[in-house]
Formats: structure tokens, sequence, C-alpha cells
């Protein structure tokens, strides 16, 4: 039980940790990518794309590769501090950062597009800053569209499984979320804790969905 519960609260934690730098990150990449032409706009744009289209597991191997004491951050990290992100609780942040985060950065993207430029044309008109424009015009009109991202973008990063057991393992009591110990009860034949726990993932998801629905639909 006492597992259950830290991978419940792991989970959770992972989920609005991850969320939050998605939110922020995606919208403003999807914003540069709406807004501005730029040489490369298009690879960029694939390359976020990327996490949708390889395999989980995959894109872990590449965050192994790159957060790992030979990797290319990891390597840095370590010379500096005398510890790797790899197999932590960190790394589990990581790896739903960057699996959910193109969700936020295509839907924000998407919400940016749609918008009437002419809009932020007035605001600059009137006197308002580029920043202020984007804070008190552009944001509160593409709202609807940023807070479905937020909610993909969190219940993906609940689910998160192939890239977060590459990078940070299932460690129980230390790195096993939620789907991860649903696979290790699944594997020792625990039916009644997998359909159980199933159950928890899957309501908690589904009122996720619900509350964004209801939030776009008073926005």
């Amino acid at each position: 039980m006492s597992d259950v519960v830290f991978s419940i609260q792991l989970s959770m934690m992972v989920a609005f940790v991850s969320t939050v730098f998605v939110a922020i990150l995606g919208t403003a990449l999807g914003y540069i990518l709406a807004r501005f032409e730029f040489p490369g706009r298009n690879f960029v744009d694939a390359l976020l794309a990327l996490p949708l289209i390889l395999p989980p597991t995959v894109v872990g191997f590449y965050l192994l590769g790159f957060f790992g004491k030979q990797g290319f951050v990891g390597q840095q990290i370590y010379a500096i501090t005398g510890w790797s992100p790899v197999f932590t609780w960190q790394a589990c942040i990581i790896s739903a950062i960057v699996i959910s985060l193109p969700l936020m950065v295509k839907t924000s993207k998407a919400a940016f597009e749609s918008l009437d430029t002419k809009l932020e044309e007035v605001s600059l008109t009137l006197g308002k800053t580029r920043a202020q424009t984007i804070f008190q015009v552009t944001l509160p009109l593409a709202a609807r569209g940023l807070i479905a991202g937020i909610a993909l973008s969190f219940a993906r990063a609940l689910g998160e499984f192939g890239a977060t057991l590459m990078i940070a393992g299932n460690i129980p009591g230390k790195t096993q979320t939620l789907p991860l110990l649903i696979f290790q009860a699944t594997q020792t034949g625990e039916t009644q804790l997998v359909l159980s726990l199933v159950l928890v993932l899957s309501i908690f998801s589904l009122l996720v969905a619900m509350l964004s629905n209801e939030w776009k639909a008073r926005w």
C-alpha cells in the first residue's frame, strides 16, 4: 500500500510540475512559431513534434544519452555538482516535459494562428507595447486553446510510461510512477491491484478532460 500511495503522489507531483514548465515554454514557442518567420522555422516545428511521432522508448533513449553522465548536458551537470539526474524523480519530470511539450506547442500555435492579428495591431497603434499587447490582448483571446493544451499536457504527463522507464527506471519508492506500478503489477499477476489502479487513473484523466471543457466554456 505504501508503494501505491508513493506512486500516486509522485505521478501527481510530476504531472503538476511538468505542466507548469510546459505551459510557459509551450505557449512561448507556439507564439513564436505562429507569429514570426525565421530561417529553420519548419525544422524547429518538426523537431518539436518528434516526441509525438517517435516511440516513447526512443525518446527515452535520447534523453538517457543526453542527460547521462557521459551525455552533453549530463556530463556538465555531473562535473559541477557530482550528481546525475538519471534514475531520479527529477528524470520523471524531464521525460514528462519532453513528451507533453509538443501537445502544448501545437495547441497554442493553432490558437494564436486562429486570432485576428488586426486586434493586436490596433492595440499597438493605441500605444500599448508588444509585451502589454501579448498579455492584455493575445493571451486572453487565445485562452480557450491554451487551456485545452494545458489539460492535454497534464493528462499526457500523468500517463507517461516509455520515456520515464528509460531515463528514470522503475524503482519502487523512488521513481515508480503510477503507470510504472501498473506495468509491474501486471507482470507479477496482481490483477486486482492493476484493475484498481487503472480505474483510478482513468477516472482522474476523465475528470481532467471534463474540467478542461468546463473552464473553456466559462472563459
